[in-house]
């Protein structure tokens, strides 16, 4: 293959998770088995510093329908609330718009429309598209790319992109499209979870087939490049253990920030963007895995009942690499409804309703681990009752 950014082929492999379904691919109880598998690898471009997936499972296949919504967590409405607000803090003009590219069932364009913003989403998935209008929120349910750029028709004084930018299986027809929409002093933000934090994390969960980059400022920058686009200012956000929010614009129409050059000194010291560094995250992946399959056995030695705490897309990159079913997890404990009654793919994990649940566990095995902080605020009462919450990778999370 060619890296997916810079075109060169100098790709090194660096961590191999198995033959997995798609992960966001949850089942009817009887579709269970029939899911196929594909291919998780990680490997790195000498060229451009870029850490990215080796195999494509097609865009409609993955994002023509799914089960994932942004607005289930309070959490993530609160960041994306923080982004709405500082985003407009930059803006001059009395009359603002706002493209989000894979705006999901609205919630990000929901804190602008309280803010006066014209908003336009463009979501892939049907379901969560239909939910979205239904909202209030107008939507088109197309891929953005250059050719719905071009049937869009207007620029935009503001593009955000949240948790997409690493998806993008036609990376430079959307990143050519979205220069062609941004109006000559406009803002296009990148909202992404920063790879550097999910090294030091070990947050390997969060590799998975819908996420084909993985992306520092470094090679971001390099991406961006290449299409006359440039960050001028960023921040890091805890938000899904650590998500940098990079603000980005016409090249030459900004100044570097002082915290963006700070950023890049930090990744630079860090050694991040080596293959060294790289590696040993992969030997470490191994660890944890022998790790977590020890503590699950000795709990289900001990007579413990273990449910998982959420069914996060992430989730079941841990589940199929670690290898566990229903034998140390006896269900996956859900809010999102869209995914009642539907089984894990590949480890066919049954879901239960958090408000249906007939009785709690003696572990909870968490897998939203993102959402620590909610998770145990929410869950204090069966803390006090003696539930240990058990987190698999332990961010500090938001």
């Amino acid at each position: 293959m060619i890296c997916r950014v810079c075109d060169e082929t100098d790709l090194e492999p660096v961590l191999d998770l198995g033959e997995q379904p798609w992960c966001n691919h949850f089942l009817k109880p009887e579709e269970a088995g029939t899911e196929p598998r594909y291919p998780l690898r990680l490997v790195y471009c000498r060229a451009c510093a870029t850490a990215q997936l080796d195999f494509t499972v097609k865009k409609e296949v993955m994002f023509g329908d799914h089960t994932y919504l942004s607005g289930v967590t309070k959490s993530l409405s609160a960041h994306f609330a923080r982004v709405a607000h500082e985003v407009d803090s930059r803006i001059d003009s009395a009359c603002k718009s706002v493209l989000d590219i894979g705006s999901n069932d609205g919630t990000q364009l929901k804190h602008f429309q309280a803010l006066g913003f014209d908003v336009l989403g463009v979501e892939s998935s049907k379901t969560t598209a239909a939910l979205a209008n239904a909202a209030g929120v107008p939507t088109l349910n197309v891929f953005f790319n250059g050719q719905s750029a071009h049937e869009i028709g207007r620029r935009f004084d503001v593009i955000n992109a949240a948790g997409v930018f690493f998806h993008l299986e036609e990376l430079h027809s959307v990143t050519a499209a979205v220069r062609e929409c941004l109006s000559p002093s406009g803002t296009f933000v990148v909202q992404f979870l920063y790879m550097k934090k999910i090294v030091e994390n070990l947050a390997f969960d969060q590799i998975y087939h819908e996420h084909l980059l993985y992306y520092n400022l470094r090679n971001l920058s390099a991406l961006l490049a290449r299409h006359g686009l440039e960050i001028h200012d960023c921040y890091l956000s805890p938000i899904h253990g650590g998500s940098m929010i990079a603000f980005a614009s016409h090249a030459g129409t900004h100044q570097p920030s002082a915290r963006l050059r700070g950023y890049i000194a930090a990744e630079s010291a860090s050694g991040c963007n080596e293959l060294a560094h790289y590696q040993r995250f992969a030997a470490r992946v191994r660890e944890v895995k022998e790790r977590d399959v020890a503590y699950l056995d000795s709990w289900a030695r001990r007579g413990q009942r273990v449910f998982g705490m959420g069914a996060p897309v992430k989730g079941n990159t841990l589940l199929n690499y670690f290898g566990v079913g229903r034998e140390r997890v006896s269900c996956l404990v859900e809010k999102n409804r869209l995914r009642r009654g539907l089984v894990s793919p590949g480890m066919h994990i049954p879901i239960v309703m958090e408000d249906e649940l007939p009785a709690p566990p003696d572990v909870y095995y968490v897998l939203a681990w993102n959402f620590k902080n909610e998770i145990l605020a929410n869950n204090q009462h069966l803390v006090d009752r003696g539930v240990q919450f058990y987190f698999p990778v332990d961010a500090g999370a938001a």
